[in-house]
């Protein structure tokens, strides 16, 4: 696992496949996604380098049910007592109540990109269910000590949230929205045209940093790169 600081306040973790974040609250700690499994022990450890005991984590916010986004979810929930926040529809997927549904793919390169992907984590052990604390829906607040919101954003799983930090103006995407190899619609979603729409949704918030579930945090100017791409899609 490799730590990024991204701005003062806000740290990337990155995994094999995909990322997770770690928020500095005025009282604590929120991780925003947890990586893949077993890598628990790790993300303590540099929660730890900048300051944070297990108890000083608060809230973890998952933005999906994927393997790359729950995996230490469990673990850390149950060794800090932090919040675990999810979408009402991704919830059940997450508490193991429940199968996540198959994306459906938009063309045979993506279908390739699955199998690919899938074969390099065919060593990755499932996660382990987690409970879920809250279940958010469009425009959720959080009680995190500054102005914080769940955004409903559909498409690649059924409950997918970002989460948008109006006065720093930080949008976390999820993975909904991609910068791999460069901003893009993400893949694996289960509903294309639900996909779009919520791509577009948040390219209408203001925003100048976006952090992605995979490729390159935007800082600087990320609204209007958002919106550039939104008016493409198709």
């Amino acid at each position: 696992m490799e730590t990024t600081q991204v701005t003062p306040d806000i740290w990337m973790f990155r995994f094999t496949a995909g990322q997770a974040y770690a928020l500095r609250l005025p009282d604590g700690w929120a991780l925003i996604d947890t990586g893949l499994p077993g890598h628990a022990t790790e993300i303590l450890a540099a929660l730890g380098e900048l300051g944070a005991a297990p108890g000083d984590l608060r809230h973890i916010f998952l933005t999906h049910h994927h393997i790359d986004h729950i995996g230490n979810a469990a673990e850390l929930a149950a060794a800090t007592g932090a919040e675990v926040l999810a979408g009402a529809a991704d919830a059940p997927v997450i508490r193991g109540e429940a199968p996540g549904p198959a994306p459906v793919f938009s063309a045979d390169w993506e279908r390739e990109l699955f199998t690919t992907v899938h074969a390099q984590l065919a060593d990755v052990p499932p996660p382990t269910p987690t409970r879920v604390d809250r279940e958010l829906t469009d425009g959720s607040p959080l009680n995190w000590g500054l102005p914080a919101q769940a955004v409903h954003v559909p498409g690649h799983t059924d409950g997918s949230m970002a989460l948008h930090l109006p006065q720093s103006r930080v949008l976390f995407t999820g993975d909904t929205i991609a910068n791999h190899p460069q901003v893009m619609l993400g893949v694996f979603n289960t509903d294309h045209a639900r996909a779009m729409a919520s791509f577009r949704k948040q390219a209408r918030l203001e925003v100048d940093i976006a952090l992605f579930g995979h490729g390159e945090p935007l800082v600087g100017g990320a609204g209007e790169r958002l919106r550039e791409v939104a008016a493409e899609l198709r």
